[in-house]
């Protein structure tokens, strides 16, 4: 819970209790430990403490035990011997409700989550398909193609459209742009169809999703608490992956410089945080860890939870500055190379072996450290970690469902909208040559095949003439940030 009197979160007690600092919580967290350790427990406590300061919260909801924070919580002997040793009784503590949203990229526990083609940009998008160094360098000239014409990339058929197009006329663009193989572009088409069945044709479109929606706060001042239910994205890694990079580079463009502040202005936390990092490579690791550090200094704090910190690069982990692991096993060698090095990675308290605790602490038991007012982490500490306000148990679906038609963005992200964009364009264009074709008749294709070699074709004409009232739209080139995302 937070304590606005001490203006600090109540995180733990041991031989103390321990309170994380608001103005240090935007150094990002680790959360730790083996499966059944009591990961989600401190998720909870942390994000129902942020939400009580008025500091809205993402969570994705990997085993889909996170819709309960929408009810209160119930007494369980268990959680009566907590408030009792810990004297919670005392400190105010009851059950609480929390205002969740629900979110689904399937549209079916939640609001849709949609992105366009366009805001997800090339770099993402080609690690999302999987394309190798040359095939990424197509998809690349396919999405400059697509700015300098003012072609809406939105959904898949729009993408998948202008891949032909490019590779249909793959000849008139080498001198500008280099080789375009058809290799290549068999490669993208066949990623593409794969993504589309992986759920593709429901995440990208519109209307797309506007993270200023997530840092809404309640009447009460409450911040907002929004729910991401993955348990069928969990299923697709790399897209989960993708997904969640891509909401911290939005959010990086989205928000101004902040500086040092009293506390964050949102607070992320990622489960099964090293599938940001699987089979990702060395450049994209290192686009990750940048993220990170400069999100930062836009007031985010950034929580990672996953079973052992070695699942997170080296790169990532020195970007952390609050640690809570719980307990760790250490069956096999690399087992126990991760818990030396989880063992070092505290700040020692010379009253017991930290490598030992780790091994012994039992469930709802862990080792923190946070940083100090100084910005200095604190000697590592054995504690228990707080109860939950709200309900320890999934929510029914009935509920889950009353709290999404009631929620006040139902209306705004339940209907999914298709205008006119690179799809209907070339279509438009294509139906134009082809009637074009059939007026100008057979006894011209003679004189037709002579002006081929310098021709801008009645193709690319009807672009040209389809982009105008687009461009007018646009007012100038799209423009991207620094990794690559659309900027708004």
């Amino acid at each position: 819970m937070y304590l606005s009197e001490f203006h600090k979160i109540w995180l733990a007690t041991g031989e103390k209790a321990l309170y994380l600092y608001p103005s240090m919580a935007n150094r990002h967290g680790l959360i730790a430990g083996a499966t059944g350790t009591g990961k989600t427990v401190t998720l909870k406590v942390l994000a129902e403490s942020f939400s009580d300061m008025g500091v809205p919260v993402f969570l994705a909801d990997i085993k889909g035990d996170l819709t309960g924070m929408c009810e209160k919580g119930a007494e369980t002997k268990h959680i009566r011997r907590s408030i009792d040793n810990m004297g919670l009784d005392m400190m105010g503590y009851d059950y609480a409700a929390y205002p969740v949203r629900f979110w689904d990229v399937y549209g079916k526990k939640g609001h849709g989550v949609r992105t366009t083609i366009s805001e997800m940009g090339p770099d993402l998008l080609s690690r999302l398909l999987g394309l190798n160094d040359t095939q990424s360098g197509v998809l690349n000239i396919v999405f400059r193609i697509a700015d300098e014409k003012g072609l809406l990339l939105i959904d898949l058929k729009d993408l998948r459209s202008l891949v032909q197009y490019v590779g249909d006329n793959a000849k008139e663009y080498k001198l500008t742009y280099g080789n375009i193989a058809p290799q290549s572009v068999g490669a993208i088409q066949r990623a593409l169809l794969k993504l589309e069945d992986e759920g593709g044709d429901i995440f990208f479109g519109e209307p797309d999703l506007e993270l200023s929606d997530w840092i809404a706060h309640t009447e009460d001042g409450r911040g907002a608490m929004n729910i991401l239910e993955c348990q069928e994205l969990f299923q697709h890694p790399l897209l989960y992956g993708t997904f969640l990079l891509w909401m911290l580079t939005e959010l990086y463009e989205l928000l101004p410089e902040a500086g040092d502040l009293d506390k964050p202005k949102l607070a992320f936390f990622f489960d099964e945080a090293h599938l940001l990092f699987k089979d990702a490579p060395k450049a994209l690791v290192e686009k990750v860890e940048q993220v990170v550090r400069l999100i930062r200094s836009k007031g985010v704090s950034v929580w990672f939870i996953t079973q052992n910190p070695a699942d997170i690069p080296d790169s990532v982990l020195g970007q952390i500055g609050n640690r809570v692991q719980h307990a760790l096993r250490a069956y096999t060698p690399n087992d126990q190379k991760g818990l030396r090095a989880a063992a070092r990675s505290f700040r020692e308290n010379p009253a017991f072996d930290t490598e030992e605790v780790l091994q012994a602490l039992g469930t709802g038991e862990a080792l923190v450290s946070v940083l100090d007012k100084k910005g200095a982490p604190t000697i590592v500490e054995r504690a228990n970690i707080l109860p939950p306000r709200s309900s320890m148990n999934a929510a029914d679906d009935a509920v889950v469902q009353s709290v999404i038609r009631e929620s006040p963005l139902f209306d705004k992200y339940t209907q999914t909208v298709d205008r006119r964009s690179a799809y209907e364009m070339l279509d438009e264009a294509r139906k134009a040559e082809e009637q074009n074709a059939e007026e100008t008749g057979r006894e011209k294709a003679k004189e037709k095949e002579k002006k081929s070699s310098s021709r801008q074709s009645t193709f690319e004409k009807a672009i040209n003439s389809t982009v105008t009232s687009i461009g007018r739209e646009l007012g100038k080139q799209i423009v991207r940030g620094i990794f690559g995302t659309r900027r708004r």
